[in-house]
């Protein structure tokens, strides 16, 4: 074994600090008995003596036998010491379990880099420090110092945690709703090992089938980014509760973990690009994953409902319609075939309310759900049915015989199954016995959650299926001849753009008022629109350096005198060039494409609507860069105003594809100036049917080694 398996499927154990003195100790090694660990442990005491009523060794090194890993519960002070022991014995891997480093300021900083030096002089891997550890719950293998519920419960789902906190109540959340796990680790301060490089090998782990995340920001993005596009490829979904939604979240990880968020938006962005599902709590997070687990990718969008409950069945539509879940009509040989199973006192429908017959009859799941399965629109089949957690009441025959029908159901082909409960569920021991012993996907979510489970779902097949019908979404940024000198312009950074292959609206600079009127006339004698040309001036209507719609010769040259006495008014020490004339452009939709530098993602494309709604609105699509054109369309997708580019109210729709290639032009342009561009802004963009041109553009670059934006 090498690299971090032998880490998380160790064949031997050492808990470096055992004492019978420390709760920590005691139930890390607990857990090593509880998970029947079939590799040795070994305890290492300074003191030496018996922990756990096992003779320990006062070293590591005296051990005299390879050891996997090591679990740390020294103080501070001994932590080099500890780990100059492992070097010795030849220990590679080590879970460091003491906090008092990074998340306490700048001499707990010190302190741990202190403690990364010597690790890697060493060669040691380290997971922490302040960390709990982390749990196998296949192998046995585990190094956790917080407590365990029996029986342990195995499963595909892996946890990476950045709190052990977190990690705790999501370890307990699944098994109180009977969710098997597979690695659950806990990160900690990050300080060699951090939450990319975890889900990177679990992407590779045979034994995961879903990983779930919990982060409070994310320090190797680029890992992260290369992982989760591995696991999008691999058919292996990814699960993510992020906090940094509020300023306050911010603030409190920055105390807990010594880590910075990042830009909220841009995650986000990051998520819908690279398959990332991300949620919004640790029932959405966990059921979510469960349900993924049980159904892999689903075949296509519909999804049809049946319970006891036509009051259920009116909640799971009203749950199904906020979240986008569609429940179509059925064909109408589905209504033939449901109207023939049922009672006359029922009306097939999606929903579908099998009424208090099926108390007498539990064969009407079966029947119904057979039915139900042929039908051409359905995809996902969900049966609202809870696994009683005592059987010994009156309901048990109804309970058995129904669990019994439904655990019968078998889908064939795309179609895919799940039984789930009208609300969330404690999952009991005799619960779990029942749902193995009928065969049932069953999930303890209730129908709020289970709907918010299903949208996810339905977004990474969707993505799934879009990866198997093409050969190739390419995003990688090419083609564009970085400038010879920095585009200090709006003259110059247009013209740089359509260089790139970017389709600019026409523009003359006009050094005179004569020069102004001779190029307005050259181009066709309509109204024309004056800007005022200058590497000194930003923001040009707020020096009166913006007039539009000027038509005529008289116009022109009042106008062209009047931009210029008013920039030299403004701002008396800018360098003017003069007045840029372009043709005045009507119609169409104002779109906005800018790039800005983030501080942890690098390079990041927004597309929205443009001129003052980019602001007003705030409708905005975020993507790193590169994008390819396909990325640029799902990015048109996710607008609120996306249905204005398809010909609203009788304009010319938009070329979308076409629309798609230049954005993404335009993200190639901007990767092609390099890491000193802060921004590059397209505002407006205009596009009507085939037409789509930038109006207007602007780049800032970064002082060298600073961060202050320049022109």
């Amino acid at each position: 074994m090498s690299g971090l398996s032998s880490l998380f499927n160790p064949r031997s154990v050492v808990l470096v600090g055992a004492t019978d003195r420390s709760t920590w100790s005691k139930m890390a090694y607990d857990n090593l008995r509880l998970l029947g660990f079939a590799g040795k442990v070994h305890l290492v005491s300074r003191s030496g003596g018996q922990a756990h009523g096992q003779q320990t060794f006062t070293s590591v090194a005296e051990i005299g036998e390879p050891v996997d890993v090591a679990l740390l519960m020294v103080p501070i002070a001994a932590m080099n010491d500890a780990l100059r022991d492992l070097g010795a014995a030849g220990v590679k891997s080590a879970v460091v379990l003491a906090g008092g480093f990074a998340e306490t300021g700048a001499e707990g900083r010190a302190l741990q880099d202190a403690m990364v030096a010597t690790a890697r002089s060493l060669g040691i891997r380290l997971l922490g420090p302040n960390c709990l550890g982390f749990i196998n719950f296949n192998t046995g293998g585990v190094c956790w110092t917080g407590s365990m519920r029996t029986p342990p419960l195995k499963g595909g789902i892996s946890i990476v945690s950045q709190s052990g906190a977190v990690a705790t109540v999501m370890k307990h959340f699944a098994h109180q709703h009977g969710i098997g796990l597979n690695v659950v680790a806990a990160t900690g301060n990050e300080a060699a090992l951090g939450l990319a490089e975890v889900v990177d090998y679990l992407v590779d782990d045979p034994q995961t089938r879903v990983i779930t995340v919990f982060a409070e920001s994310v320090r190797d993005t680029a890992l992260l980014r290369a992982a989760a596009a591995r696991a999008l490829h691999a058919g292996k979904p990814i699960v993510v509760l992020k906090v940094g939604r509020s300023e306050i979240t911010v603030q409190a990880a920055q105390s807990h973990t010594g880590s910075l968020v990042g830009d909220d938006g841009v995650f986000d962005g990051v998520c819908r690009q690279f398959g990332l599902l991300r949620v919004r709590s640790i029932e959405e997070l966990m059921f979510t994953a469960a349900l993924l687990e049980k159904t892999g990718v689903l075949q296509g969008e519909g999804v049809a409902v049946l319970s006891a409950s036509g009051g259920m069945g009116e909640l799971a539509a009203d749950y199904a319609h906020l979240e986008g879940v569609a429940l179509p009509r059925l064909a109408p040989q589905t209504l033939d075939g449901l109207a023939a199973a049922l009672p006359p006192m029922a009306t097939p429908a999606n929903p579908l309310d099998l009424t208090g017959a099926v108390v007498n009859k539990p064969e009407l799941f079966l029947e119904c759900m057979q039915v139900l399965e042929q039908d051409p629109a359905i995809s996902v089949l969900v049966c609202v049915f809870d696994v009683p957690t005592d059987l010994n009441n009156d309901w048990a025959p109804f309970a058995v015989g129904s669990l019994q029908a439904i655990g019968r159901f078998k889908p064939q082909g795309r179609v895919r199954f799940l039984a789930i409960s009208n609300t969330v569920k404690y999952v009991s021991d005799r619960s779990r016995a029942e749902i193995a012993a009928a065969g049932l996907p069953y999930l303890a979510c209730g129908l709020d959650v289970g709907m918010k489970a299903l949208r996810h779902a339905q977004r990474w097949s969707a993505q799934q299926r879009e990866l198997g019908a093409q050969a190739t979404d390419s995003a990688t940024a090419g083609g564009v001849t970085p400038p010879a000198a920095w585009p200090s312009s709006e003259r110059e950074a247009m013209a740089y753009l359509a260089g790139a292959g970017v389709a600019v609206v026409p523009q003359v600079l006009a050094e005179t008022e004569a020069a102004a009127v001779a190029a307005a006339g050259a181009m066709g004698g309509g109204p024309v629109v004056l800007k005022i040309a200058s590497p000194d001036i930003a923001h040009k209507t707020e020096v009166g350096g913006v007039l539009l719609n000027l038509q005529g010769e008289a116009a022109v040259a009042e106008g062209f005198r009047r931009i210029m006495a008013s920039a030299r008014a403004a701002q008396p020490r800018a360098r003017l060039e003069g007045v840029v004339v372009s043709p005045m452009r009507r119609g169409g939709v104002e779109l906005f494409v800018g790039v800005r530098r983030d501080a942890q993602w690098g390079h990041v494309l927004a597309l929205g609507l443009g001129g003052v709604w980019i602001e007003a609105l705030k409708d905005v699509s975020l993507r790193v860069l590169p994008v390819s054109p396909d990325e640029v369309r799902r990015m048109v997708g996710e607008l609120r105003g996306a249905s204005l580019l398809g010909g609203f109210r009788g304009a010319a729709p938009v070329d979308l594809d076409g629309l798609a290639r230049l954005v993404a032009r335009i993200g190639d342009a901007a990767l092609a100036l390099g890491d000193g561009l802060d921004t590059l802004e397209v505002n407006p963009l205009l596009a009507e049917g085939d037409r789509i041109e930038a109006l207007d553009a602007l780049a800032t670059h970064r002082s060298p080694g600073g961060t202050e934006p320049h022109p």
